[in-house]
C-alpha cells in the first residue's frame, strides 16, 4: 500500500545539504516514489498518511563497525590499541561462539536502529549469523568474511572459498550483501592479500580492510618493505575494484595521490581514533582530492558507542581543529559524510538519500527540543544535528518502508532481553 509521510522538513543528504521545509516522502513497494514540498506534492488519495512532527532524513550509513563487540564495550580501557587487541580483546574472541555472535550482532542492530543506523558495514566472526541477526531486527548490513590467521580459525584459504560461497548465498532484497574483509597488512600475508583482491575485483565484491591506523603499524610495514601501507597494498595487487579502508589516519601525500589513483574510499572513526589515541585523519584533504568518505563507528568495544549522529561532532571538530579553520568542515558536509557520502563510499547507489528511486530508509528526528531551536533558515536544521544532535532523538526508523522502531522502541525484538543475554555472555568471555 503507498504510504505518505509529511514532516516539517526533510533532509535529502546530498554534499549540498538540501532541506526541503514542510515536506512530503511517497513510499510504495519499498522504494521513495516522490520527494517535495508538501504544495507540490502530487495527489495520494489511496495513501496512508503518516503526519511526523520533526525531520525526516535518509537512514545512515556506518562504513566501519565490529558491532558484535558490545560483548567488550569498556574492556580494556586506557590502552594502545597493539595491546588493546594483543592482552584485552583477541583472547576474549578467541572463546567466542556463533551464539555469542548473533546474539550480540542483534542486541547490537537493534541499538544501531534506535541510533538512526540504518546499514552497517561488518567485519567480524561468523558472518552468517551477523546476517541472520541484521534479518531479525531488520536492519541492512554488508557483511564483510573474516580473514585473519588466528587459532581457532580455518586455514586462510578456507576463509577465502567461504566468503566466496556466502556471497552467492545472499539474498537479492538488499538486506545482506557479503565481501571479504581482511584485518590488515600487517596481519594478513600480503600473497593471501592479493588473492582476496583478485577474488573481490572478479565478483564485484567489497574488499574491507584497516590501513594506517596507528603510526607503529606504517613504521613497522616500512622498516620491513621499505614503503608505507598504501604504497606496500599497491605494490601487491590488493588495490583496485570495490575497496574501503578503514582509518587511513597515517597518510601522507603521496598515499593520498595512490588512494586517487585506485578510486578506494575511506571509513572515518574519529571516535575510536580519538579514544585509542591513534591520530586525526586528513579529513579534508581527502575531500579535496575527490577520495570517496563515510564515517564509520568503529566498534564498540573502542568508541564505545554505536551513535554515529553523535560521531559527526568529532569528525566536525577534528577537521576544523586540525585546518585550524572553522570552515573546514560544514554542517551539510558532515551530515552528507553519513548519509549520501557513505553510501556512496560502500558502492550502495540505492542508499543515503531521500530521493526518487532509492530505498525507503527512513529516520524521524523529533525536533521538539530545544536543542534545535532556532530555526531562522532551513540549513539551520543540519547545524543543529551535528552540533546538538544525538541518536537520543530519533523516534521512529523505516527499513525499506518497514517501521522497525517505533516512539524509540524496537518494534522487531525485545531490547530488555537482549541486554541481559548479552551482559550474561559477556561475563563468561571475560572470566577466561
Amino acid at each position: 500500500m503507498p504510504h505518505r509521510f509529511t514532516a516539517r522538513a526533510v533532509v535529502v543528504g546530498d554534499r549540498a545539504g538540501t532541506v526541503v521545509p514542510d515536506a512530503v516522502v511517497d513510499v510504495d513497494d519499498g522504494l521513495i516514489r516522490w520527494v517535495g514540498p508538501a504544495a507540490d506534492a502530487p495527489p495520494a488519495d489511496d495513501a496512508e498518511v503518516t503526519a511526523l512532527p520533526g525531520l525526516l532524513m535518509p537512514g545512515l550509513v556506518n562504513t566501519h563497525s565490529h558491532a558484535p563487540m558490545v560483548l567488550f564495550r569498556g574492556q580494556g580501557e586506557g590502552l594502545p590499541l597493539d595491546r588493546w587487541l594483543r592482552e584485552v580483546m583477541w583472547p576474549r574472541e578467541a572463546r567466542l561462539t556463533a551464539d555469542d555472535v548473533e546474539v550480540a550482532m542483534t542486541a547490537a542492530s537493534a541499538e544501531m536502529l534506535r541510533n538512526g543506523v540504518t546499514t552497517s558495514v561488518e567485519m567480524y566472526f561468523h558472518p552468517d549469523r551477523i546476517a541472520a541477526a541484521v534479518r531479525a531486527t531488520g536492519a541492512r548490513a554488508l557483511v564483510m568474511a573474516t580473514l585473519i590467521p588466528m587459532p581457532g580459525m580455518p586455514p586462510l584459504e578456507q576463509q577465502l572459498a567461504d566468503a566466496l560461497t556466502l556471497f552467492r548465498s545472499a539474498p537479492d532484497d538488499g538486506s545482506v550483501e557479503y565481501g571479504i574483509g581482511p584485518h590488515a597488512a600487517y596481519t594478513v600475508p600480503l600473497p593471501v592479500l592479493r588473492e582476496a583482491a583478485v577474488l573481490t575485483r572478479e565478483h564485484g565484491m567489497l574488499l574491507h580492510l584497516h590501513v594506517a591506523e596507528t603510526a607503529t603499524e606504517g613504521a613497522d610495514l616500512l622498516a620491513t618493505h621499505g614503503l608505507s601501507v598504501p604504497a606496500l597494498l599497491a605494490a601487491h595487487d590488493v588495490l583496485g575494484g570495490r575497496v574501503l579502508a578503514a582509518h587511513c589516519v597515517h597518510m601522507d601525500d603521496g598515499d593520498l595521490a595512490l588512494w586517487q589513483e585506485y578510486d578506494v574510499a575511506v571509513a572515518h572513526c574519529p571516535a575510536s581514533n580519538a579514544k585509542l589515541a591513534s591520530g586525526i585523519a586528513r579529513l579534508r584533504d581527502m575531500l579535496d582530492r575527490g577520495i570517496r568518505v563515510g564515517m564509520g563507528t568503529d566498534g564498540p568495544a573502542s568508541n564505545d558507542g554505536l551513535d554515529l549522529l553523535a560521531d559527526l561532532r568529532l569528525a566536525a571538530s577534528f577537521a576544523r581543529l586540525a585546518g585550524r579553520d572553522a570552515t573546514a568542515l560544514t554542517a551539510a558536509e558532515a551530515v552528507w559524510l553519513a548519509t549520501g557520502a557513505a553510501a556512496d563510499a560502500v558502492g550502495r547507489p540505492d542508499l543515503g538519500q531521500l530521493t526518487a528511486g532509492r530505498r525507503a530508509d527512513l529516520v524521524h528526528v523529533d525536533t521538539r527540543d530545544l536543542v534545535f531551536e532556532p530555526v531562522g533558515d532551513p540549513a539551520d536544521l543540519l547545524a543543529h544535528l551535528v552540533w546538538s544532535g544525538a541518536g537520543r532523538h530519533v523516534r521512529d526508523v523505516w527499513v525499506g518502508g518497514r517501521q522497525v522502531v517505533r516512539d524509540g522502541r524496537s518494534t522487531t525484538v525485545d531490547v530488555d532481553d537482549l541486554r541481559q543475554d548479552v551482559a550474561r555472555r559477556a561475563a563468561r568471555l571475560a572470566e577466561g
